[in-house]
C-alpha cells in the first residue's frame, strides 16, 4: 500500500491516463479521486461512470450524451459525462465491462480527445483526464478478445495494483479504527474499544468482499452494540469461522439442477415455441441466483463474487428476476 500511495502521488501531477487493477471492494475510487484531488485538475470536476451498470445504448448516451431525436426517448439534447467532466477527471469504473463499439469510441477520446454525440454529426473536443479501473486482468480479456488491445495499451500508461485486503491484514486494525470513528460519529454511538478475539478473527478472516465488508461488517457492529465495544458476538458467523447453515441445493448440485430445468424446459415448450433458448437459459440463471443468494446469506456483494458478475449487474438481474427481499 505504501508503493499505492507512493504512486497515487506520483502520477497525479502529469496528465497521463491510469488504470486502477483491483477486486471489487479494494478502494479503486478513492485512488481515483486522490489522484484527481492532488492533481493540477483538483479544482475541476471529478466524474464518475460505472461502466457494468448501463446497456450498451445506454452507456453510450450517459459517457457522450445525445441529440434531441437520436432513439426513442431522447425529447432533449443532453451533455455526457466527458463533456461534463472538461478540464476534469473521468473515472470510468469496470470499463471490462464495455462491448468492442463503445471501446472503439473510447480509444478516440483516449487519441484524439473528441467524440459526436449519439446521433449528431458534430465534433466536441474536451480536454478530459481518463482514470480507468478494472477488478479483472485486462490482459486476460484482451487474449479471450473480450477487450480491444489498442484500447488496453492506450489505458496503460500508468497502472496500479490495488492488493486485495487479505494480503495485508495488518492494515486491519487502523482500518477498523477508521471505520469505528466514521459510524461512532455517523450513529451518535460510543464504542470504541475493541475485544482481543474479536480483532483476532477480523484479521485471520479471508475477505472476499474486501474494504468494503469490513466497512459494512463495522458499522453494523457499531449499530447493534448495547456497550463501549465491539466483541466477537457482534461479527457475523463466516468472520469467527462458523459456516452459515446452508440453504437449498449445494452448489456442487447446481450443475444437475441446471440439466433439470433445460429438460422441463423443453418438455413444457410446445413444438412451434420462438425463443426457446432465453427462456431455458432465464429459467436457469434465475434459479442460479437464488440458490447462490441463499447460500451466500443474501449478501450481494459475496454473492456477486462467486457468480463472476459486478454487483451492480446482480443488483438489476435480482430486480428482473423479482429475486430481491
Amino acid at each position: 500500500m505504501r508503493e499505492v500511495y507512493r504512486l497515487t502521488r506520483q502520477v497525479a501531477r502529469s496528465n497521463a491516463s491510469v488504470l486502477l487493477m483491483g477486486e471489487t471492494g479494494t478502494g479503486k475510487e478513492l485512488i481515483a479521486k486522490a489522484i484527481h484531488r492532488l492533481s493540477p485538475r483538483g479544482s475541476g470536476p471529478f466524474v464518475r461512470v460505472n461502466c457494468g451498470a448501463l446497456a450498451e445504448n445506454l452507456l453510450e448516451s450517459e459517457l457522450f450524451g445525445h441529440v434531441r431525436g437520436a432513439f426513442t426517448g431522447a425529447i432533449d439534447n443532453r451533455t455526457g459525462r466527458f463533456e461534463a467532466a472538461h478540464t476534469g477527471t473521468v473515472f470510468l469504473d469496470e470499463i471490462n465491462s464495455t462491448t468492442a463499439k463503445l471501446q472503439v469510441k473510447l480509444l478516440r477520446v483516449l487519441q484524439e480527445h473528441e467524440f459526436e454525440r449519439v446521433g449528431d454529426t458534430q465534433t466536441i473536443r474536451v480536454d478530459t483526464r481518463v482514470i480507468a479501473a478494472s477488478n479483472r486482468d485486462l490482459l486476460e480479456e484482451v487474449e479471450f478478445g473480450r477487450f480491444r488491445e489498442d484500447l488496453y495499451y492506450r489505458l496503460n500508461v500508468i497502472t496500479i495494483y490495488l492488493p486485495p485486503l487479505r494480503e495485508r491484514r495488518e492494515d486491519v486494525p487502523e482500518l477498523v479504527g477508521h471505520f469505528l470513528r466514521i459510524y461512532n460519529e455517523a450513529n451518535d454511538r460510543h464504542v470504541p474499544h475493541v475485544e482481543r478475539k474479536a480483532m483476532e478473527a477480523l484479521q485471520a478472516y479471508d475477505w472476499p468482499g474486501n474494504v468494503r465488508e469490513l466497512q459494512n461488517y463495522i458499522e453494523r457492529a457499531v449499530v447493534l452494540a448495547p456497550g463501549d465495544e465491539l466483541t466477537c458476538a457482534l461479527l457475523p458467523e463466516p468472520v469467527l469461522g462458523r459456516k452459515r447453515p446452508r440453504i437449498g441445493r449445494r452448489a456442487a448440485d447446481l450443475e444437475t439442477l441446471a440439466a433439470e430445468l433445460v429438460e422441463q424446459g423443453l418438455a413444457s415448450a410446445g413444438p412451434d415455441e420462438d425463443n426457446l433458448h432465453a427462456k431455458i437459459v432465464n429459467r436457469v440463471e434465475r434459479e442460479l441466483i437464488a440458490q447462490v443468494m441463499a447460500s451466500c446469506g443474501s449478501v450481494q456483494i459475496k454473492a456477486a463474487a462467486r457468480l463472476g458478475i459486478n454487483r451492480n449487474t446482480l443488483h438489476k438481474k435480482l430486480k428482473d428476476y423479482d429475486l430481491e427481499t
